[in-house]
């Protein structure tokens, strides 16, 4: 008669419970330091917003008392005075035009010059694009402010524009140039094959795909126009100041207006947060839409 051997029973083993999931002490410990330095910096940042940002609600005297932190009365004398004043809203007026007109005329100047020299390999037009950008633009001043002269166009919105496009086209091509070499050649080659005509495929192909980078670099030149001081200083006048230059003048040689300058700075703040909320949400759409619609 044959016996068989009974297996021995197996251990049980322990389930974790679902939902929670475990990670190595290393990993933790680095995302601890990791949200720790994330928040350091942010700090960092914040915090000069936020004293002007409070500053802009309280009058010149407790603005520098130490002793006066964020628990204060609030005030809006100081945006009334500056608003019944008029300048700061004429001046926000020039920037926005100035800063839109240089944006869009840089942008339709530098996207397909930037196309054709990532996509034909012109390194020695890179080279040079990049050497226009680090020319500082104070040592152009003297002979453009001579030549525009002579045009009889210091103090027009015109001189403002050329102004800042000089510095807004090598910026929007040399972010534009590693974009369009990074987009793959074969999606211009069936469109060129299907019929299209080189400027064809830009036009339907890769500058869809490029929309990400397009208004990433868009939104740089407009940022960059709407806070430069050095070009208004020199080539406006009170017809065409733009807004930098208008807060300069809340600082005279006897005494500063701090609480009309952080309520001025509080107000021409409020277009670049909103340009780059706009400018984020069409980043997210650019990266889920493209060429292939339609």
């Amino acid at each position: 008669m044959s016996t068989t051997a009974t297996p021995a029973p197996r251990p049980p083993v322990a389930r974790q419970p679902r939902g929670r999931t475990t990670q190595p002490r290393g990993r933790r410990k680095w995302t601890w330091l990791r949200g720790i330095a994330i928040t350091l910096v942010t700090l960092v940042f914040a915090l000069p917003l936020v004293w002007m940002f409070a500053a802009a609600f309280k009058t010149n005297v407790q603005v520098t008392d130490p002793g006066v932190g964020l628990w204060f009365k609030p005030t809006l004398d100081n945006f009334r005075s500056i608003v019944e004043a008029g300048q700061i809203v004429r001046s926000m007026g020039n920037s926005l035009l100035v800063g839109v007109v240089s944006t869009v005329l840089s942008a339709v100047i530098a996207v397909p010059a930037a196309w054709a020299v990532g996509r034909f390999a012109m390194h020695r037009t890179g080279s040079l694009i990049l050497v226009a950008r680090i020319v500082p633009a104070i040592s152009l001043l003297v002979p453009w402010y001579y030549l525009f002269a002579q045009m009889g166009l210091v103090g027009s919105y015109t001189v403002l524009v050329l102004s800042h496009m000089f510095v807004s086209v090598p910026l929007i091509m040399w972010i534009m140039i590693s974009f369009f070499a990074g987009l793959p050649v074969e999606l211009e080659e069936a469109a060129r094959t299907d019929g299209l005509s080189a400027f064809g495929a830009f036009w339907r192909v890769s500058l869809p795909l490029a929309a990400p980078g397009t208004a990433t670099a868009s939104l740089l030149a407009f940022v960059f126009s709407w806070n430069n001081f050095m070009f208004a200083l020199v080539f406006a006048d009170d017809r065409t100041q733009t807004v930098p230059v208008t807060l300069f003048n809340f600082i005279s040689y006897a005494s500063t207006d701090w609480g009309g300058l952080m309520a001025a700075a509080t107000l021409i703040t409020v277009p670049v947060v909103i340009a780059a909320v706009v400018g984020q949400k069409y980043l997210v759409a650019g990266l889920t839409s493209g060429a292939t619609k339609g």
